[in-house]
């Protein structure tokens, strides 16, 4: 069968190439475009705007215009829900379509949106629970500490002018767990979706208009880190920088706002490791874990679990489980319901991920199975079978850095103490899962391991839970009351309330 990813593109009859800046959707100023071709067939299917640093810049204004002359901060708690939950009734009501226009982005397999994590109905839900956040980001009063006649109080504002960059792999989760909680505390937002993933962003706008949030509330600059994402994160007139993507960016990032003080949070990914003790299910333990690194978006996901700690004696049995998995990963036509794994990004992260997958072997891991390039139609797509490494040391390249891609590192424990040391041996710390069936070890493992999230025979992301990392996988946390403060600042105010001035 030969593929036709821009046949499916034709049939959704998007627009692309235009901006959205204070509720005008316009091309960039220069007229200059980016062309993005689909990393399964190498097909273009699409020219989107490059916002230039002039675009930026009227984006920016836009939004701290609608900041500090607009309703939307000034909003009665009712306005902003009503908003957020028509968002999300129209989510829902485009499920199809927005399934269809990620898989136009960046080749994840619709079959992979049936995973709540990934799903279209995990996006809705995100709107839905933070509209239940907007008449709940409340103050307190507090005691006067010295007596007398005075009232104490604090109030929660929001936070001003948000700038939102987000990645390719999850369009519109990732946009929906920054632009959601900002615009539930009254922010004012300029989205800048990767370039490699711009259909399902700009659809999002789109429904977030139709749900009746006023202009300028929103923005969207289209375009690569360079000019656009410099362009947004240098900008003075932004008032918080919330990221997530590598590492290296991240650090830019974080530089960038040192500058002027900007409130920054930064979700950098990691190198989560499965924690395979040998009183677990280990089919169960190996078959979840090869999902996260083989199944759906090719291991090039934040949360990954590509780093395998087993136990020496279900060690043999784990791998054999793990190749056996590889076996069931079928590449191809995103939209065919066969197909269960999407391409590497672009040919970039396929230089990258067959690199890491040469240095493994130099370094004297084991390459168990995979890590070739497929051949005939598929050829021309970022495709690269799944890879497995045994008898890998965690000091190994592989077992460190963040590969992006579906390459699973296997390093073998022998007590419960070395499984902690070799868990924290890292500078991540985003997730680990611990595969067990005794509850004491479970909540020992759980205390001891270093990661923002840890779970015990499984791993699924929820809405309403904190989720971010420790060390460089970032600081600060999406989802849940902690993401949502993050949009806000807290106001003392004090009132005498006698005849004395206090």
């Amino acid at each position: 069968m030969v593929l036709s990813i821009k046949t499916r593109r034709d049939a959704v009859g998007l627009a692309t190439g235009e901006l959205l800046i204070g509720g005008s959707w316009r091309a960039a100023a220069d007229g200059r475009t980016w062309t993005h071709r689909h990393p399964a067939t190498g097909e273009q299917v699409g020219d989107f705007a490059v916002a230039s640093p002039a675009d930026v810049d009227a984006a920016v204004r836009a939004a701290r215009q609608a900041f500090d002359e607009g309703s939307w901060p000034r909003s009665r708690a009712k306005q902003r829900i009503t908003v957020l939950r028509r968002a999300a009734e129209l989510i829902r009501a485009h499920t199809d379509e927005l399934r269809t226009l990620q898989a136009l982005d960046n080749g994840v397999p619709l079959t992979f949106g049936d995973e709540y994590a990934m799903s279209i109905e995990c996006v809705a839900d995100v709107f839905d629970h933070h509209a239940g956040w907007v008449d709940k980001l409340a103050g307190e009063t507090l005691p006067g500490y010295q007596g007398g006649d005075h009232l104490v109080m604090t109030l929660r504002e929001p936070v001003g002018v948000v700038a939102a960059v987000v990645p390719w792999n999850g369009p519109l989760l990732l946009a929906a767990q920054k632009v959601a909680p900002a615009l539930a505390a009254g922010c004012t937002v300029v989205l800048k979706p990767s370039e490699f993933a711009t259909f399902a962003a700009l659809r999002l706008a789109r429904l977030l208009e139709e749900a009746g949030l006023p202009p300028g509330v929103l923005n969207v600059v289209t375009g690569p880190g360079d000019p656009t994402g410099e362009a947004l994160i240098t900008h003075p007139r932004i008032d918080k920088i919330t990221f997530t993507g590598s590492r290296a960016v991240g650090k830019r990032v974080l530089a960038a706002a040192s500058e002027r003080m900007t409130r920054v949070s930064l979700e950098l990914g990691g190198k989560s490791p499965s924690i395979v003790f040998p009183d677990a299910e280990v089919y169960a333990a190996a078959t979840l874990t090869m999902g996260t690194v083989t199944l759906g978006l090719s291991g090039q996901a934040c949360v990954a679990h590509s780093r395998a700690l087993v136990h020496r004696d279900v060690y043999d049995e784990f791998l054999a489980i793990a190749e056996g998995m590889t076996t069931l990963v079928t590449y191809g036509d995103p939209f065919d319901p066969a197909v269960t794994a999407a391409p590497l990004i672009n040919e970039r992260q396929l230089t990258r991920v067959l690199g890491y997958i040469e240095r493994g072997q130099a370094e004297g891991a084991r390459l168990v199975c995979g890590g070739g390039r497929p051949d005939g139609e598929l050829s021309a797509g970022n495709f690269v079978a799944p890879a497995v490494f045994a008898d890998v040391a965690n000091s190994a390249t592989i077992a460190q850095e963040e590969i992006f891609g579906p390459v699973l590192a296997v390093v073998p424990f022998t007590d419960e103490e070395e499984a902690i040391r070799l868990a924290n041996d890292t500078s991540y710390g985003l997730a680990a899962t611990v595969y067990t069936s005794d509850v004491k070890r479970a909540i020992r493992m759980a205390r001891a391991v270093r990661a923002g999230t840890v779970g015990i025979n499984g791993y699924q992301l929820e809405p309403h839970v904190a989720f971010g990392g420790f060390g460089q996988s970032g600081l600060g946390r999406e989802g849940g009351r902690t993401a949502i403060e993050a949009y806000t600042e807290v106001k003392t105010v004090l009132i005498p309330t006698g005849d004395e001035m206090m």
